[in-house]
């Protein structure tokens, strides 16, 4: 989904009176004390998008990654939005001795929506290119390794978005070509030193 978290503030208020149980009950086994929002979901937040004050919970759309804790702590009082897509993966793999390796964002978001074009387009292009390119038993995720995330982009005329990034500061995906940078590769030395000084 796109858009905000669905809040009903009066399941959240059970929650924390105790009426309801958090993790819609899966850890009634033991008594682990009262439920704590703020232990359990609000610092728990990979992005810390969410606050609790006056009774009232709140969350910062813009901030929150999706990664569903709090929908799984407080299943009654939350609930995904109306704005509903995919994302699209690529390159999932297996191997041997590394263990299995989730695929590579591609595509953040996009609507499910029949006849399905934009994610067709996707596919397709990303079929072309492995036909294309890709080397006798090599797979779709080997192709990207040994290729560069940033073909895959070009290949599929997908731009470069904040979520593509998986470690920042390790591995930059995007180079710049000479036709990109203006006056090419070759520089001036001495314009250099102008605007350089020693």
């Amino acid at each position: 989904w796109r858009d905000d978290i669905k809040i009903d503030q009066e399941a959240v208020a059970s929650y924390v009176g105790g009426e309801f149980a958090p993790n819609g009950g899966a850890h009634s086994g033991r008594d682990w004390g009262a439920f704590d929002i703020q232990k359990e979901v609000i610092d728990l937040c990979p992005t810390r998008c969410m606050k609790y004050e006056g009774g009232k919970l709140a969350i910062h759309t813009k901030e929150c990654t999706r990664c569903m804790h709090c929908i799984n702590v407080m299943p009654s009082a939350l609930h995904i939005g109306d704005d509903r897509g995919c994302s699209m993966l690529v390159g999932a793999k297996a191997p041997i001795l590394d263990g299995a390796q989730m695929g590579s964002l591609l595509v953040p978001f996009v609507k499910v929506e029949e006849p399905y074009t934009e994610i067709k387009e996707v596919i397709e292009s990303i079929w072309n290119w492995w036909v294309e390119e890709g080397k006798n038993r090599e797979r779709l995720g080997e192709l990207i390794k040994r290729q560069g995330f940033q073909k895959l982009l070009e290949v599929t005329n997908i731009g470069p978005v904040a979520q593509h990034v998986l470690e920042p500061g390790q591995t930059p995906y995007i180079f710049w070509k000479e036709d990109e940078v203006p006056g090419g590769w070759d520089r001036d030395i001495t314009e250099f030193r102008e605007i350089h000084q020693r």
